[in-house]
């Protein structure tokens, strides 16, 4: 069994480019190595290529799994087309509908209007000083978090105070409330394989930031999850039409003590297997599964 790990050329090993936190690519290649020799023996072997490899023969593998794609939002259109191409020739996780409609954040509209609880949010197609100062207003507060609408890893994010002058806004924004509990509890976030939790940690900024991410010096912390914060986590995943095969929600906790959606990841999310040691070994379950289920048809 042949496995393909789509990845990017600034995260594999030995390239050039490569990113400051492109040791997670490394964990995670790991795990998923170990994982599908465990369950699927020796001859088993997880591959990891670049998503936009034009020598690979994607029918190659038995199936293909999006992993650290970390270049994808500035490539979108290029991306998707070619995730169409390798479900063509193997099965790909997850599905090319459910990636399309996850790559742009308006999807936390659609899961907002079935229920889910969001960070309030103005959206900015056309970004500029007016529509940022109407957002002050609307969102009632004198901080700002401004994201771009297709990104990832708070790549081109910028935190802003009322009355600061505005960094350059290139891209579709969309802008929410700074909100303290990023500070003082931290970004929760869940896995689930298959549908099924897995593991859940806690994700915190280095002193005098505010992102979580590695790259800015954030660290990650493994946690029980309380049980209505998990039932929080688990009923964003059925919102969904399809069970993905993999899946991290973020969660940021609200001044009632509930919990606010801030992302679903069903793309590229780095998944912690550091935080969840059995990652590797359920992602081979839940995948060898799906593959069984499809021959079966």
């Amino acid at each position: 069994m042949r496995l393909a790990y789509l990845s990017s050329d600034v995260t594999l090993p030995g390239s050039p480019n490569r990113r400051s936190d492109a040791f997670e690519h490394d964990y995670m290649m790991e795990a998923l190595r170990a994982g599908i020799k465990d369950v699927a023996g020796s001859d088993a072997e997880w591959i990891d290529i670049a998503w936009d490899d034009r020598q690979a023969n994607w029918a190659d593998f038995d199936a293909a799994m999006i992993g650290t794609a970390w270049d994808y939002w500035d490539r979108q259109a290029e991306f998707l087309e070619t995730l169409e191409r390798i479900s063509d020739a193997t099965r790909l996780y997850n599905s090319p509908e459910i990636v399309r409609w996850n790559s742009h954040k308006g999807y936390l509209r659609d899961l907002g209007q079935k229920g889910a609880r969001l960070i309030p949010t103005v959206w900015m197609d056309h970004p500029d000083a007016m529509s940022v100062d109407g957002a002050f207003d609307v969102l009632e507060t004198e901080k700002l978090v401004l994201k771009r609408q297709v990104g990832a890893g708070a790549d081109g994010q910028h935190l802003v105070a009322r009355g600061e002058a505005l960094p350059d806004l290139q891209h579709a924004m969309m802008a929410q409330p700074f909100l303290p509990a990023i500070l003082a509890e931290g970004e929760l976030s869940f896995v689930f394989i298959g549908g099924a939790f897995s593991h859940a940690l806690v994700k915190r900024a280095a002193h005098g930031d505010y992102r979580i991410q590695s790259t800015y010096g954030g660290t990650e912390e493994a946690v029980t999850p309380r049980p209505e914060d998990l039932a929080a986590a688990t009923a964003v995943l059925g919102y969904l039409e399809e069970t993905p095969l993999y899946g991290r929600v973020d969660m940021l906790r609200a001044p009632d003590g509930g919990l606010l959606l801030m992302e679903l990841e069903l793309i590229e999310p780095y998944l912690y297997p550091h935080q969840g040691p059995e990652l590797g070994r359920r992602v081979a379950e839940a995948l060898i599964a799906g593959i069984e289920e499809r021959l079966s048809r």
